[in-house]
This record gives C-alpha cells, sequence and structure tokens, in this order.
C-alpha cells in the first residue's frame, strides 16, 4: 500500500514544484543538498497559518531520518514508513510516494493530519539547528530538532 506523507517528518511525501512561497524567500541562508544527507529529526511542533499550534504527546513518535542514498524512513506515531527524497535546489525539496503501515493511531494522533498535508511540503529551512518544513501555499511550516544520534548542521545567520 502506498500513502503520500510528510514527514517529514515527517516527514515527511512530497510533489514537486518551484518554490513561490514560504521560508526560502523569508531573508534566511539557503540550504544546500548536504543539509539533509544523513540526518534524523523528530517533530517539536506544527504552527498552523492561522497562528495555531500542535504539539505533539511524545516527539519521539513523529520522526524522519533523511539517507544519503535519497531514501527517507519515517515514523508517524504508530505507523512507520519510508520512500524516497531528492534535493531540488536552494531550499527545496521532493519526496517520492511513501509506504506506510496504516495502523489505527490513538487519540491526539497527528498521523492523519501529516499524512494528509505531507503532500503541501515543498521547501526546508534550516535555521538554529532546527529543521523547517513549509506547507506550499498557505505558510504553515512543521519544525523538527535533530534527533540525538543525528549530525544537524547549524546555520548561522
Amino acid at each position: 500500500m502506498r500513502t503520500t506523507m510528510l514527514l517529514l517528518m515527517l516527514i515527511l511525501s512530497i510533489g514537486a514544484g518551484p518554490v513561490t512561497t514560504g521560508l526560502a524567500r523569508r531573508g534566511n541562508s539557503s540550504s544546500t543538498s548536504n543539509d539533509l544527507a544523513g540526518t534524523s529529526w523528530q517533530l517539536v511542533k506544527f504552527q498552523g497559518s492561522d497562528g495555531s499550534t500542535l504539539v505533539p504527546d511524545d516527539r519521539s513518535k513523529y520522526t524522519i531520518t533523511f539517507g544519503t542514498n535519497g531514501r527517507a524512513t519515517v515514523r508517524v506515531d504508530c505507523n512507520r514508513g519510508g520512500g524516497s527524497w531528492k534535493y531540488k535546489g536552494p531550499n527545496q525539496i521532493q519526496f517520492g510516494a511513501m509506504s506506510i503501515t496504516r495502523t489505527k493511531c490513538g487519540p491526539n494522533s497527528l498521523h492523519d493530519r501529516i499524512v494528509r498535508e505531507g503532500a503541501a511540503v515543498r521547501d526546508y529551512l534550516i535555521k538554529d539547528g532546527h529543521l523547517f518544513l513549509s506547507l506550499m501555499e498557505d505558510g504553515a511550516a512543521y519544525e523538527l530538532e535533530p534527533l540525538a544520534r543525528s549530525r544537524s548542521p547549524v546555520r548561522k545567520r
């Protein structure tokens, strides 16, 4: 079974296209292809374009690992999966279709939202050691922090 998602962590699945809005245009440093390869992240929060904030009950249940081989592995609450990812240019990312398990997660899970909105992620930014994945049109973003064992590129302003 195949499901598109973020993830990136989610995770993190994602179509391609030029970035016309979002993080890349906010005057921050551009990211490069080596920024994500070999890194692992966990969800800190989701900031909606309406000012709403969603925080996971357990950050370790929402993770993404960007492999150096163009593969990403994700955990979205009670489900796990993987698929391809590709650096598309400064601050741009593309995820291929992700295969993910389909276990029904408990109440207050962010699973359904992440899977539904993951296809809208188009750009990313690493700022102050955190990864921000921005949704295509509405300015909402996922904020992730590095997992302890991950190398995290830190961008200085």
